[in-house]
């Protein structure tokens, strides 16, 4: 399977944060997200694992109540069921990979179009 960049959309989540499902399939799926500097992903906790890796930027990341500072080319696991969330120090893009697919963010996907031919 291959996506496009054009063929997806990304959506906000929060102030200065902004998601976008890449492909998916099977039990796993991509996500980019891009974060403002100041911004936030509160400490939240899910069902999945999750893999993700620093693009750009600098982020305090915090699991289990331990922080530490990451930046581009950084990378980092989340178990499931364990509170994790971001504090952004500069501009941030992070690719996360989730098994099994977050349901939750597809449903909150707009619908997509089917891609074009070129």
């Amino acid at each position: 399977m291959v996506l496009h960049k054009r063929d997806t959309t990304a959506v906000s989540t929060a102030e200065g944060v902004e998601r976008t499902v890449l492909v998916h399939g099977g039990s796993m799926m991509a996500v980019q997200f891009q974060f403002t500097k100041g911004s936030c992903g509160a400490v939240h906790t899910h069902p999945h694992e999750q893999v993700g890796y620093v693009v750009k930027g600098r982020l305090i990341l915090e699991i289990e109540g331990v922080k530490a500072e990451i930046a581009a080319g950084d990378s980092y696991y989340v178990e499931p069921n364990v509170p994790h969330g971001v504090t952004i120090l500069e501009a941030t893009t992070l690719l996360d990979v989730f098994t099994p697919q977050r349901m939750d963010f597809l449903a909150a996907e707009p619908q997509m179009t089917a891609p074009q031919p070129k």
